[in-house]
C-alpha cells in the first residue's frame, strides 16, 4: 500500500502523514509493544493468505534492544497478541496483557484469529545480546508446517513511533500527486512558505493529496478527541503502575492540589501543563490506550502542550487544533527522515527531543509565529535535549520518562515563547541540530539505548 508514509525520495520529500505519525495505540512502547504487535499481525495476514490452513506451530526470536527490555515492555505479550490478530489501534488494551505471559500451557494460539496453532511460551525467545545489523530492534517469526523447515520466515524491524519495516520488501515511493509537498529539508520547508502559506499549510497539502478536506479535518478531529481522553482517563486514575517498581500514580492528585489551589487564586497554568503530561504517560505505562506522539514513550508532550494551549489561550479552537497537529506533523517527518524517533536507536533524545520539537513547533505557529520562528522553536526544543540517554529502569516505561515528559512539556512551551520573541532568524538551523543528533545517536554506546544497561537502570537498586 503507499502511503505518505512512504514518500522518502527525492521526489516526493519526506513528509509522512499526521494519521501515521499520531497513531492510536497501546502502551507503555510504540516501539517494543505497537511495533512488535503490528509485525505479527502482519505476519498472520501474510501466512494465512499463503496458507490458508494455518502452521502447526510459530517461532518468535527479539533481538537486541526489543529483548533486553522486552518484558517490561510487554513485548513477548504484544508480539503474540499480534499473532492473534489483534490490531493496536482497535483492540481492548486488556486482551494484550497475558497474551503470551498468561497463555495457558497445552493450549493453542488462534493464529490470525480464526486458525488455532499449537503454540507453548517457549516459543518465544528472547536474544538481547545479538543487535542484527539493520537495527536494534528487530524480531524473526516462523511458521512451521510438518517439517524442521520453516513455511514462511519474515524479519521485522520495528523503528520507532509503531512504524514497522519488513526486511526484503521494497518500498514503493508514494506517487507523485499535484499539490504533494516536497522537501527533504527544513530549510526546503522554508522555501515552500511563501506568498503567505504557513507550515500547516504544507503539510494540509501533503494530506488532501490523497484524502478529502472533510476526511483531513475529521481524522485531526479524531486524533484529538484521542489525546484528551488519555489525559482524562489519566487524571482520573488511581493505584500504583505495573512491573513491581510500586510507582504510584500521581495525576490524579496532583489534580486536586491544582483544583484547591485555582479555587484560591493561585496561578496554576504550568502545574495543569505537567499534570497533563503524567497523566498520558502513567496511561501509557499502565498499557491503556493512547496516541503516538511520535512515540509511546514521549506520548504525554505533545498532548500536554496542546491541552494547555486549548485551555489557557483565548480564541483557541478546531482549526487551531488541526494546524498544531499538521505544523508537529511536518517537523517529526523530517527528524524520522534525517535523524531517528527512535529510542532504541538514538537514545531518549530521539523520542522526547523529538516530541518537545514538534509540540514547540505546534505551539509557536498556533500563537501567531512564522514559519521561521516556527523552525526556529523546533531547534531550541531539540538542542536541549542533544544527548539525552534512554536508560529506563527495569525496562519500564516509568523512570525517569514519566517526569521526563513533563519536564520536556514545560521546555516545548519555552521554546515556543523564546522564538516568539524574536524574528525567526538564529545561528543554529533545525537541519544542523537533527543532524548532530543523528551523529549523536551513532556515536551514543549502546547501553544508554533502551537496552536498562547503563545510567539509571544500573546504578538504581530496583525495590
Amino acid at each position: 500500500m503507499t502511503t505518505l508514509a512512504s514518500a522518502t525520495d527525492a521526489r516526493s520529500g519526506v513528509y509522512v502523514s499526521a494519521f501515521d505519525l499520531f497513531s492510536i495505540g497501546i502502551g507503555p512502547s510504540s516501539s517494543h509493544t505497537v511495533g512488535p504487535m503490528r509485525a505479527g499481525w502482519d505476519f498472520a495476514r501474510r501466512v494465512l493468505a499463503e496458507h490458508p490452513g494455518g502452521p502447526s506451530r510459530v517461532e518468535v526470536v527479539l533481538y537486541g534492544s526489543l529483548a533486553a527490555t522486552g518484558l517490561g515492555h510487554g513485548t513477548p505479550d504484544a508480539v503474540v497478541a499480534g499473532l492473534a490478530g489483534l490490531d493496536p489501534e482497535t483492540c481492548d488494551p486488556a486482551s494484550v496483557r497475558g497474551a503470551w505471559s498468561g497463555h495457558p500451557a497445552g493450549s493453542p494460539l488462534l493464529f490470525g484469529g480464526v486458525v488455532p496453532v499449537a503454540f507453548d511460551s517457549s516459543d518465544v525467545v528472547l536474544d538481547p545480546f545479538t543487535r542484527q545489523p539493520a537495527h536494534p530492534n528487530t524480531l524473526v517469526i516462523r511458521a512451521f508446517g510438518g517439517g524442521p523447515d520453516p513455511l514462511v520466515e519474515e524479519t521485522y524491524l520495528s523503528v520507532g513511533g509503531g512504524f514497522i519495516q519488513r526486511v526484503g520488501e521494497v518500498v514503493e515511493s508514494a506517487v507523485v500527486v499535484d499539490g504533494m509537498p516536497s522537501f527533504r529539508t527544513a530549510a526546503e520547508l522554508l522555501l515552500l512558505c511563501v506568498d503567505g502559506l504557513s507550515i500547516a499549510d504544507v503539510a494540509r497539502a501533503g494530506e488532501l493529496a490523497v484524502r478529502g478536506a472533510d476526511a483531513v479535518d475529521a481524522g485531526l478531529d479524531a486524533i484529538w478527541t484521542a489525546m484528551r481522553e488519555c489525559v482524562d482517563a489519566g487524571l482520573d486514575a488511581e493505584g500504583v503502575l505495573p512491573g513491581g517498581l510500586g510507582v504510584p500514580r500521581r495525576a490524579r492528585s496532583m489534580r486536586d492540589s491544582i483544583l484547591r489551589a485555582e479555587a484560591a487564586g493561585q496561578p496554576v497554568t504550568s502545574d495543569w501543563l505537567q499534570a497533563f503530561a503524567l497523566a498520558v504517560n502513567e496511561e501509557n505505562a499502565g498499557g491503556g490506550r493512547v496516541v503516538t506522539a511520535p512515540t509511546n514513550g514521549a506520548a504525554g508532550i505533545l498532548p500536554a502542550v496542546l491541552m494547555y494551549y486549548s485551555r489557557f489561550v483565548p480564541g483557541a479552537d478546531a482549526t487551531a487544533v488541526r494546524t498544531f497537529l499538521l505544523t508537529a506533523a511536518a517537523i517529526g517527518s523530517l527528524i524520522k527522515a534525517n535523524a531517528s524517533i527512535s529510542g532504541a536507536e538514538g537514545g531518549c533524545q530521539a523520542e522526547v527531543g523529538s516530541a518537545c520539537a514538534m509540540a514547540a513547533a505546534g505551539l509557536c505557529a498556533v500563537l501567531g509565529g512564522t514559519p521561521q520562528q516556527v523552525e526556529n522553536a523546533a531547534e531550541i526544543a531539540m538542542e536541549h535535549h542533544l544527548g539525552l540517554t534512554c536508560d529506563p529502569i527495569a525496562g519500564l516505561v516509568q523512570i525517569p520518562c514519566i517526569e521526563r515528559n513533563a519536564v520536556a512539556a514545560s521546555t516545548a512551551v519555552t521554546a515556543a515563547r523564546l522564538a516568539l520573541h524574536g524574528d525567526g532568524s538564529h545561528v543554529v538551523s533545525l537541519d544542523a541540530v537533527i543532524e548532530t543528533m543523528r551523529q549523536t545517536g551513532a556515536d551514543m554506546s549502546d547501553k544508554y539505548k533502551e537496552t536498562s544497561r547503563g545510567g539509571l537502570a544500573v546504578n538504581v537498586v530496583e525495590c
